[in-house]
């Protein structure tokens, strides 16, 4: 076989290029220990390093949203526990207030604290955070949870939505609290109502309270299903129970409806409520007790819905006010009334036509019931829905006003506070009736007081429960971590024994490839003459 010399020197260059490129990088992998650097280097490794590279990325974004939402909860986990803390003083003040020797001076005195715990705790239910942003407004981080109403009732202007965060592959967590599920969900003890029917006029020898609630279960359970109730005072010492169907439901109440008429605040239970009775006897009713105090009797049941409304801000010129608004028809309010409320708007063109929308309002959304006004000037009326609404004058085009309802099932603190302090600046002393009102009043606040700290501490174990994972979380993501590391330098980094082996033996296949060209090179026939 015949080789050209040009062949030889072109064969020979390239292979000492190929070696001395191979030694190179192997020099380069020794002194820096890394074996790919790029997809070229290790195919199948570099597409593994890509995907391990995207996952620690993933699990530092992880790291900073649970920094954010630690932190969030912290801020909101402090607030809450400050709002406890006014509460609890509230219940203080609130049973102290029931002393029987008490004056109408010392409840006053109560009442001015109240004040200053009220102003305390609608500043921290408007919080903010370290951005700005309201702690308890969901995701109206910009709008204050709370306002006070011309009313003196407080109303809450968040919503429900948790500002969620990942902070897992499988966990995502809700780094705040809204002022919905902390304040606005506890439960109302007082959403039940008494009102005599017999005699009429009162004759003020009987005094039956609204009652309070005191197990939910009970009341859901077996009072909701038989009211409204007769209670009917047959003598002096007994009531008839009767409920809507005509079942004698008596045996069900505090020792089968017996009382001592000469008893003081006198406590009747039934079906999960709790109720105040005081007879008080009128001049001559000694000589017959049973006859002066049978016949009175009174309707119990749960409190029906009331309805309210406010002008928009965006409304014409005419200064329309919702003067008053209530329910005309049960059957038609209970089917068509939006549980979230409604906005009542009036056409563009013509301002006597109206429709009823479920809020919140959007250009797409659908009446759910329409009108025409009738009336005018302050007997202007609309009737929607089974609603009648009256209003100060005729609104204008365009005109829309929000309709909310309120259910009596739940009360925020503020309201039970604002409540309170009415209660304890009403003079009672020396007024026999007024002090059974107050201490029904009491009885209320006191409940609420406490189902408003327990709505705190069920959302500030929330957050414990929040705080817990996200240690969890923690741990595992840095275990993750560490791990992908691992992975990451096995793959990319070289074995330094193996590495100095195969430069030893990468020199020496250098080494004697320019030996052998050396040898090739130097064989001539020239030599050998």
């Amino acid at each position: 076989m015949r080789i050209s010399t040009s062949q030889f020197y072109n064969t020979n260059s390239a292979n000492y290029q190929r070696n001395f490129a191979n030694l190179d990088r192997t020099r380069q992998e020794a002194s820096d220990g890394l074996r790919i650097r790029s997809a070229a280097d290790d195919p199948v490794g570099a597409a593994r390093l890509l995907q391990l590279e995207q996952q620690q990325n993933m699990l530092k974004q992880y790291s900073g949203n649970i920094t954010n939402v630690r932190n969030a909860l912290g801020s909101t986990e402090s607030t809450l526990n400050a709002i406890g803390s006014i509460l609890q003083r509230v219940n203080e003040l609130a049973i102290s207030s029931g002393n029987a020797g008490f004056t109408d001076a010392d409840r006053k005195a109560n009442a001015d604290e109240l004040s200053s715990l009220e102003d305390q705790l609608f500043s921290l239910m408007n919080s903010k955070d370290e951005n700005g942003k309201y702690l308890f407004s969901g995701s109206k981080g910009d709008t204050p949870p709370y306002v006070k109403n011309a009313d003196g009732t407080f109303s809450y202007q968040g919503d429900q939505s948790s500002l969620v965060l990942q902070v897992g592959d499988m966990l995502s967590l809700a780094a705040n609290e809204t002022g919905y599920s902390a304040f606005e969900q506890a439960l109302n003890t007082s959403r039940t109502e008494a009102r005599q029917t017999a005699p009429s006029p009162d004759d003020g020898r009987v005094n039956l309270s609204n009652g309070q609630v005191t197990g939910s279960v009970v009341f859901n359970d077996r009072f909701r299903g038989g009211e409204p109730y007769t209670v009917e005072f047959v003598s002096s010492t007994q009531i008839k129970i009767t409920a809507a169907n005509g079942d004698d439901v008596t045996s069900e109440a505090t020792q089968g409806g017996k009382f001592d008429p000469n008893g003081t605040n006198t406590m009747i239970n039934f079906r999960g409520v709790d109720l105040r009775l005081e007879i008080s006897f009128k001049d001559g009713d000694s000589a017959d007790p049973d006859a002066a105090i049978s016949g009175h009797t009174f309707t119990l049941g749960a409190k029906e819905d009331t309805v309210s409304g406010t002008r928009s801000a965006g409304n014409g010129v005419s200064g329309s006010q919702l003067t008053g608004a209530s329910i005309s028809d049960q059957d038609k309010y209970k089917a068509a009334f939006p549980a979230g409320g409604a906005v009542l708007k009036f056409s563009e063109t013509d301002p006597t036509q109206f429709d009823l929308y479920a809020a919140p309002y959007s250009p797409d959304s659908r009446p759910i019931g329409s009108g025409t006004l009738s009336g005018s000037g302050a007997n202007t009326t609309a009737t929607v829905a089974g609603l009648t609404f009256k209003f100060s004058t005729e609104p204008d085009a365009g005109d829309s006003f929000a309709i909310k309802a309120d259910t009596h099932q739940t009360q925020n603190v503020l309201d039970t506070i604002s409540q309170l302090r009415t209660a304890l600046t009403t003079p009672i002393d020396n007024d026999p009736v007024a002090r059974q009102n107050f201490l029904a009043s009491l009885d209320s606040a006191i409940g609420n007081v406490a189902s408003g700290i327990n709505q705190v501490s069920s959302s500030i174990s929330s957050i414990g429960g929040r705080g817990q994972a996200l240690d969890v979380q923690a741990e595992t993501n840095e275990s993750l971590s560490t791990e992908n590391t691992k992975t990451q330098s096995s793959i990319r980094e070289s074995d330094p024994a193996e590495v100095m082996i195969r430069l030893q033996m990468q020199s020496n296949m250098l080494q004697a490839s320019l030996q052998a060209y050396a040898k090739v090179a130097g064989l001539s026939l020239l030599n050998y003459i």
